[in-house]
């Protein structure tokens, strides 16, 4: 068997052997593998996924054949779900190397796939699982589709990356597409108790202090892995101590890195994120660098960074430097796209650019008096001659008739009404004149001017 191949006959009971997936029993597999879940009953979060009926329970529960796609974080049950289905269906399992096999490994799975199905008697299907196949190369994607397409084989795909934009798109349409969820603290919390207590983690012999534990779920970041990681090179240090309590300052040695104070579900979470926007909006770059270090540091979730950059883009900048809310928006969409920790990167280069970015809440002000105007009930109606004229009979009531059509003035601009006669005349957006909204201040100052003069 080539190298990038690992082979494991499928049965009820964990099967054993050399390879990733069959490691997860013996004593010396990390603590990450030795507590992976045997069941879809032991996983933990991803209940959107284990509902009765589901593809999963189907392909597992029912032995129901069909292609997956698992995207998702790292840590947070890809792999596991893959070793569920090569424990509790009764199918061969195959682990392919996104990273070492090739296109002539591809198709040796799926030949000898095909074949077992072939047997005049004892017929055995093949569970193809592929982890992180974004990194295979076309070539390699396009050959898994005939084994996919005329099912000999069932694959398991996972990836943390975009698959409409990792993965091609005749294999995305053979494939169900199952998207997986960060885990909650509350989920690594379990998982964390578990691995205390089970036999196959540390079988009772720490406790875990609750400033350790607070420390390792904001370390985790929703990343099952990370977390057992870190309690396990905890657990070493504590023995090494001759300790039976994980303490803070243990946990802190063993993965050195320090505790940051910091409550994602507390005043902290808001306190810090508060002080990270105000250092944008007062333009304190180094500063407004330091508070998001910290919520990087503290495990905050960095969709809720990408937030607050993109309302702070046109709460605090606007107009005066237009494109700030394309960096934002541009950073939160490469959060998705990569995650972390790489995304840290996205969100810096984003934080710089709105720090350093000219200000104006040019943009809010107006939006919330044109919104304080409309609850106020200055809500008049539309002019006739910008009502819709489409229709049979409008424009025998008049709507349209009098309107002017601004393109056809040399200036772009026709002075006519537009606004209800109860508001008409406010000013609503008043620019600045600092950065590019400067610009802006002459022209808003020139088309009013122009729009009034109805002489």
């Amino acid at each position: 068997m080539s190298e990038g191949l690992f082979e494991i006959p499928g049965a009820p009971a964990p099967a054993r052997g050399g390879g990733s997936l069959a490691d997860m029993d013996h004593t010396a597999a990390p603590l990450a593998v030795r507590m992976r879940p045997r069941s879809l009953d032991e996983l933990v979060g991803q209940q959107h996924l284990l509902a009765p009926g589901s593809p999963l329970r189907r392909l597992v529960e029912g032995d129901q054949p069909m292609s997956l796609l698992l995207w998702g974080p790292p840590g947070t049950g890809k792999t596991t779900i893959a070793a569920v289905v090569s424990h509790q269906t009764n199918r061969k399992f195959v682990e392919l190397s996104a990273v070492t096999a090739g296109v002539k490994d591809v198709r040796q799975v799926i030949d000898a796939a095909r074949r077992d199905l072939a047997r005049a008697t004892g017929a055995v299907e093949t569970v193809l699982f592929i982890d992180e196949v974004h990194r295979f190369t076309k070539a390699q994607q396009d050959a898994l589709l005939p084994g996919v397409e005329n099912r000999w084989v069932t694959l398991v795909a996972a990836t943390t990356e975009n698959p409409f934009f990792s993965v091609i798109s005749p294999l995305l349409s053979r494939s169900l597409l199952l998207t997986l969820e960060s885990l909650t603290d509350d989920d690594i919390a379990v998982l964390l108790d578990r691995a205390l207590t089970d036999e196959r983690g540390l079988n009772g012999e720490f406790e875990l202090a609750q400033d350790a534990r607070d420390h390792l779920l904001r370390m985790a970041g929703g990343d099952a892995r990370r977390a057992l990681t870190y309690l396990e090179a905890a657990a070493g240090g504590a023995r090494a101590k001759d300790a039976a309590v994980i303490d803070l300052k243990t946990l802190e040695t063993a993965v050195d890195r320090a505790a940051v104070r910091y409550d994602r579900a507390g005043d902290q979470h808001y306190d810090v994120a508060s002080a990270l926007i105000k250092s944008i909006r007062g333009s304190d770059v180094d500063a407004a660098m330091h508070y998001l270090a910290r919520m990087i540091e503290a495990g905050e979730d960095p969709r809720f960074i990408a937030r607050r950059l993109v309302i702070s883009a046109s709460e605090d900048i606007g107009m005066g430097d237009p494109t700030a809310l394309g960096v934002a928006v541009a950073a939160a969409e490469a959060v998705q796209l990569i995650g972390m920790p790489e995304a840290r990167i996205n969100l810096a280069q984003a934080v710089v650019a709105l720090a350093l970015a000219p200000k104006s809440n040019a943009v809010i002000m107006a939006v919330d008096a044109a919104i304080a105007d409309v609850k106020a009930g200055k809500v008049g109606p539309v002019p006739p001659h910008l009502r819709d004229a489409h229709y049979a009979g409008a424009k025998k009531i008049g709507h349209g008739s009098s309107y002017q059509y601004s393109h056809n003035d040399p200036r772009g601009i026709v002075p006519q009404q537009y606004a209800p006669d109860v508001i008409d005349g406010t000013d609503y957006y008043n620019p600045t004149r600092r950065g590019g909204e400067a610009a802006y201040a002459d022209r808003v100052a020139n088309i009013r001017k122009i729009l009034r003069d109805r002489k």
